[in-house]
C-alpha cells in the first residue's frame, strides 16, 4: 500500500510547485506591465513627463525659411548704396549686400568696418579683427571713433592706431543665454570694444582702471551720447571686460548708458605699514578705518517701509 501512495505524493508537491512558480512569474509579469502603462488603462498619462530643453535657433530647411518673407531677390545688387557712399568716404569697408540666418537674425544692407580714416588724412585706424555690421551702425562706429576718439588720442601725445574689438555679428540670444531675445549682435547692429592702441605702442584699455581717467571719461560720455545702448562695468557681470555699443530703437527715445569708469583701489604697500609702525601705534590707528556707528533706534515700535 505504502509502494502505491509515495509516487502519487511526491507528484503532487512537484505539481504545486511548478503552479506556485507560474503564479508569481504571472504576478510580476503583471506588476511590469502596470509600471510601464501598458497594463495599467492610461497611468503613463499620469505621469509628468520632463519639460524639453529650449532652442537656441530653429534650423531652417529652405532658402526661402532663412531669408524670411520680406527677402526680394531682386533688390539684392553689389551697388553701393547711399549709406554705403557716406562711409566710404571716412572708412575703409566690405560691401556684403546681406545676411541671411534664423529667426531674426542677419538683414540688409552689411558692411565688413575695416578701417577710419582720421580728419586729418593720417594712417588709418585699424579695426581688429574687423566687425561685421549693418551700414548705418557701421557709420555711427566710424564716426565715433573719428570724430571723438581719435581726438581724445591726439592729447595724449600719439594717433589712434587700432581699435581692439571683441565681438559683432553673432546670431544669438542676449548675453549668449539660450532662449533669450535675440541679440543686437543677431542683427549686425552692435559690437563690443576692449582697447586702443596708440602709434608710440602704449594701449589704452577701456575697462582699465590703470589707462587714464579722463580720457575713458570722455570715451564714455561722447558714446553714450551718440548711441542708445551703452554698456560697460558696472552694468552687470557680463560686461566687465569690455564696453558694448549698439543703435537699438525704444519707445520714446529711451537710452540706456552704463559704464562705470572706476579708478584704482587705494593699497596699502609694505613699506607705508613699516613706517607707520615705527611712528607709534597712534598712527598706524589713525590709518585703519573705523566701522560705521550703528543707528540710533529712535521709536520704539517697528515701522514698515516700502521697497521702491
Amino acid at each position: 500500500m505504502s509502494d502505491g501512495t509515495a509516487p502519487n505524493s511526491s507528484l503532487s508537491r512537484e505539481l504545486v510547485s511548478r503552479r506556485g512558480r507560474g503564479l508569481l512569474l504571472w504576478r510580476l509579469l503583471l506588476a511590469l506591465l502596470c509600471l510601464t502603462g501598458v497594463g495599467g488603462g492610461g497611468s503613463a498619462e499620469d505621469v509628468p513627463l520632463p519639460r524639453s530643453r529650449p532652442l537656441v535657433w530653429v534650423e531652417t530647411h529652405t532658402f526661402r525659411e532663412a531669408a524670411g518673407p520680406d527677402f526680394n531677390s531682386n533688390q539684392v545688387t553689389n551697388a553701393p548704396t547711399e549709406c554705403n557712399q557716406r562711409l566710404q568716404a571716412i572708412a575703409v569697408i566690405d560691401l556684403l549686400p546681406r545676411l541671411i540666418g534664423p529667426d531674426a537674425c542677419g538683414g540688409g544692407d552689411i558692411v565688413r568696418l575695416q578701417a577710419v580714416i582720421p580728419a586729418g588724412n593720417g594712417s588709418r585706424i585699424e579695426l581688429r579683427p574687423a566687425p561685421i555690421l549693418r551700414c548705418a551702425f557701421a557709420a555711427a562706429v566710424a564716426g565715433w571713433l573719428r570724430d571723438e576718439a581719435a581726438t581724445q588720442a591726439d592729447k595724449l601725445g600719439a594717433p589712434l592706431r587700432v581699435v581692439e574689438t571683441y565681438d559683432a555679428f553673432e546670431c544669438r540670444g542676449r548675453n549668449h543665454v539660450a532662449g533669450a531675445k535675440i541679440s543686437e549682435h543677431g542683427k549686425a547692429n552692435a559690437v563690443d570694444l576692449r582697447s586702443f592702441t596708440l602709434a608710440d605702442g602704449r594701449t589704452l584699455g577701456l575697462t582699465d582702471v590703470k589707462a587714464a581717467k579722463e580720457f575713458r571719461d570722455d570715451m564714455r560720455d561722447s558714446a553714450c551720447r551718440r548711441f542708445t545702448t551703452v554698456l560697460g562695468p558696472g552694468s552687470d557681470s557680463y560686461h566687465e571686460s569690455h564696453i558694448h555699443l549698439d543703435l537699438i530703437e525704444r519707445r520714446n527715445g529711451f537710452r540706456m548708458c552704463q559704464w562705470e569708469v572706476r579708478t584704482p583701489k587705494p593699497e596699502v604697500t609694505a613699506q607705508a605699514s613699516a613706517q607707520g609702525t615705527s611712528q607709534g601705534s597712534n598712527q598706524v590707528t589713525d590709518q585703519v578705518p573705523l566701522p560705521v556707528p550703528r543707528p540710533v533706534i529712535v521709536e520704539s515700535r517697528p515701522r514698515h517701509s516700502r521697497k521702491l
